[in-house]
């Protein structure tokens, strides 16, 4: 007589607590199984659930995130980018400051962004310090930046970029060709 293998891991728990004479029961065993995969599916859909209350990890929530903040919801963005938008709309309630608009443009980045006010210019100034080359959400982030400055002050960003010093002996001709334009100095539009 085959033995019958439970696979769910929620139905082999529960068939532990079983006293050990049920150990060759196909009946128990079965029942087990057919149990254990309903309550595997209700805990995956409880925990995918879960996480759509969290912005990192929403999937098929953003939608909901992007309604409530007034973010036209794009399908065609990467979700890393939906995500990022939704997160930096979130981070940006509260009174201007530097420190604000670092929260937000670092949400979008993803890496470390500097924050400089000139008040005698009425300006501010993003400086990309991780980002080689143009963010890929580089307009979403200046909306954002937009909806929460005021009025009267100027916006400028910038970037860093690769050199021909900063490459040359370190990478080959092959890995340089690799690399998009928009990573270097003149090599792309600036959004």
């Amino acid at each position: 007589m085959s033995e019958l293998v439970i696979a769910s891991p929620i139905g082999k728990e529960m068939f532990s607590y079983f006293p050990g004479y049920y150990e060759s029961s196909r009946v128990i065993r079965a029942d087990m199984q057919a149990k254990g995969v309903e309550l595997d599916a209700l805990y995956q859909a409880l925990n995918e659930t879960l996480d759509q209350f969290f912005v990192r990890n929403a999937t098929w929530g953003l939608d909901q995130w992007e309604r409530e903040l007034g973010i036209d919801t794009d399908h065609s963005k990467p979700i890393t980018q939906r995500r990022a938008l939704v997160e930096s709309k979130l981070r940006g309630a509260g009174q201007f400051s530097g420190r604000l608009v670092k929260s937000v443009a670092e949400a979008y980045d993803g890496g470390t962004v500097d924050v400089s006010i000139q008040p005698a210019e009425w300006s501010f100034t993003i400086k990309f310090i991780d980002t080689v080359g143009i963010p890929p959400n580089l307009d979403d982030l200046k909306a954002v930046i937009e909806e929460i400055k005021p009025a009267h002050l100027a916006v400028e960003y910038e970037f860093s970029y690769l050199l021909i010093k900063d490459i040359h002996g370190i990478l080959s001709l092959h890995d340089i060709e690799q690399l998009p334009l928009s990573k270097f100095a003149g090599g792309g539009p600036i959004g």
